[in-house]
């Protein structure tokens, strides 16, 4: 009968009192989530945004900047297609008295010695030194959209462990705080069981559930540890400090851009995509390349010669013959390298279509897993917990019934920062499918 009175009047308490007692871990539905922030040792010595450490780590990373210096390689290789053949000189003195050094003389080099000095070049036919400089600028051109296509898979990873930072120190927060919450029934059991209110028993049950708290709060510090680490790492250890942090919240931006709009812009900003279609043009600039070089070159010389006391010259032109070698070989490699470069730039532009459609569905599918808490299922688990943990430390909730409480509404916390955390993931990767980070 007791219960029966207790109840109503504790439910009414609660209703009169919700609004002017604002828990320390609460999460509300329609508000974005909480600043992810965390309290360490010290205040560190930097804070970057997304958007910083985006540009640090095209600007440090040493794996892209390693990958960069292959432009500048290609870059190279094109001078060395441009250069002409180097000119060939020639030159011999025959019948000299080596062995006789008496006759060395004026008269003997005059009349009896011979002298030859010429000088020849090598004429390329076929325009075999336009082919080769379109064919390394051609490469280089492919090899400068494929280092943008790293750009991309870099800016992916960056944003990807910069939001695992976030969610770390959110949970963090969420965990030290929940600790705090929790400590303050401890110690209000406590009291009570001095008091004779509580038993032994029930005291112990809760206080060893403090241990729990404990060591979320531990191990939220070390996945905030390890999240910095693996972030500073796509960034570059000497573009931060040691003692560095991040700025910014989960939060939700809902995001409206169609999948045909996607898929429009994908085929047009995918630098994968984007390289295997230059592909197509470098295969065949390569058997334009290797048909050139089926045209045989010229050799043409000129030369002075001195024999006996006479002067003469020579003029000289030697060609192959193109009986055997016309470069048949590398001619049919380079036609079939042609059909392949198409059906990987075929295979390619299925695989972007493919990663826009998941990239798509995912985000889809956890916009309405946030939308599902927002919704509220995270005020309700809160309002559940608030009600438990009012009419347990007034006695009239069971200790079991509190713990059960607890648990939900921590395990309901941790699930809504991590949606917010997938959501935060699947834009992300959207824009990684569409190949820009300005969505539609």
């Amino acid at each position: 009968m007791r219960t029966v009175l207790v109840l109503p009047a504790l439910l009414s308490a609660l209703v009169n009192t919700a609004a002017a007692q604002q828990a320390p871990t609460q999460l509300s539905a329609p508000a974005p989530a909480p600043a992810a922030q965390s309290a360490p040792a010290s205040s560190p010595s930097a804070r970057i945004t997304l958007d910083d450490a985006l540009r640090l780590a095209l600007q440090h990373n040493h794996a892209l900047l390693a990958l960069r210096s292959t432009i500048l390689q290609n870059q190279a290789m094109e001078t060395t297609a441009n250069l002409r053949p180097n000119p060939n000189l020639n030159w011999d003195a025959q019948f000299l008295p080596l062995f006789q050094p008496s006759q060395f003389s004026e008269d003997y080099f005059n009349n009896n010695a011979q002298f030859d000095i010429g000088v020849s070049y090598l004429f390329e036919r076929g325009k075999k030194r336009q082919r080769r400089l379109s064919a390394a600028q051609d490469a280089t051109t492919v090899v400068r959209s494929q280092v943008t296509d790293s750009e991309r898979q870099l800016v992916f990873n960056v944003a990807q462990q910069f939001i695992n930072v976030l969610l770390a120190e959110s949970t963090l927060d969420f965990a030290q705080q929940d600790l705090d919450s929790f400590q303050k029934t401890v110690d209000i059991s406590e009291t009570r069981w001095h008091a004779g209110a509580m038993s032994e028993g029930d005291y112990l049950k809760i206080k060893l559930q403090l241990l729990q708290f404990q060591t979320d709060v531990s191990a939220a510090k070390l996945a905030r540890v390890q999240a910095l680490a693996g972030l500073r790492q796509f960034l570059g250890f000497e573009s931060v400090p040691d003692e560095y942090d991040v700025t910014g919240d989960l939060g939700y931006q809902p995001e409206n851009a169609t999948l045909t709009d996607l898929k429009v812009l994908a085929s047009r900003s995918r630098p994968d995509l984007i390289a295997a279609q230059q592909s197509v043009t470098a295969a065949r600039s390569q058997e334009a390349l290797a048909r050139a070089n089926g045209k045989q070159d010229l050799t043409a010389g000129a030369a002075y010669s001195h024999t006996g006391g006479f002067n003469s010259a020579t003029v000289s032109f030697s060609i192959p013959l193109a009986i055997f070698n016309r470069n048949q070989g590398e001619i049919a490699r380079t036609g079939y390298a042609i059909t392949q470069a198409q059906e990987q730039a075929s295979e390619t532009t299925q695989q972007v279509s493919t990663d826009v459609v998941d990239a798509y569905e995912n985000l889809r599918s956890n916009d309405q897993i946030v939308q599902l808490y927002r919704g509220g299922y995270v005020d309700q688990a809160k309002q559940s917990r608030d009600i438990s943990e009012y009419a347990y430390r007034r006695g009239a909730a069971s200790l079991l019934d509190f713990l059960d409480a607890e648990r939900t509404y921590r395990a309901n916390q941790l699930a809504y920062r991590q949606s917010l955390a997938n959501y935060m993931l699947a834009i992300e990767q959207l824009r990684q499918a569409v190949g820009t980070r300005n969505l539609p």
